[in-house]
């Protein structure tokens, strides 16, 4: 059962919907809690003492200004966000699938002929049920 699951993970694009799924849901909040308490202030600080940092306002209103301190956070948070996808997903995905190349660790178990009539007959049984019904 357990050898099923886990042949279940490595195919297809199970491990990359899960890695998106776990970073945008959980991570994005420390990350933007890390750039808003940390890397903010500091953009802010070579803004001047202008509490928008680096914006300039080009015309009159505010729908007008350029927050260049919005685009270096932006920016920050897809690195970090990158990097720890990265290091923490795909690196030890690569090796898993090298070492399956090497013969090192078995790749996910491919069904039988027998096993694959099997559940042929056994989808055609129920359908025949089904239409009985």
């Amino acid at each position: 059962m357990i050898k099923g699951f886990k042949d279940f993970l490595m195919r297809g694009n199970v491990i990359d919907l899960a890695v998106a799924v776990v970073i945008g849901a959980a991570f994005s909040a420390i990350v933007t809690a890390f750039t808003n308490n940390l890397i903010n202030p500091v953009v802010a600080l070579f803004g001047g003492n202008n509490v928008a940092g680096l914006a300039v306002q080009l015309g009159s209103t505010e729908k007008t200004t350029v927050d260049f301190g919005a685009i270096i956070t932006a920016t920050i948070n897809f690195l970090i966000v990158a990097a720890v996808v990265y290091f923490i997903f795909v690196m030890p995905m690569n090796k898993i699938k090298e070492r399956r190349k090497r013969g090192e660790e078995p790749g996910p178990a491919e069904p039988t002929d027998v096993e694959l009539l099997k559940e042929i007959r056994d989808l055609l049984a129920a359908q025949q049920r089904q239409n009985l019904n």
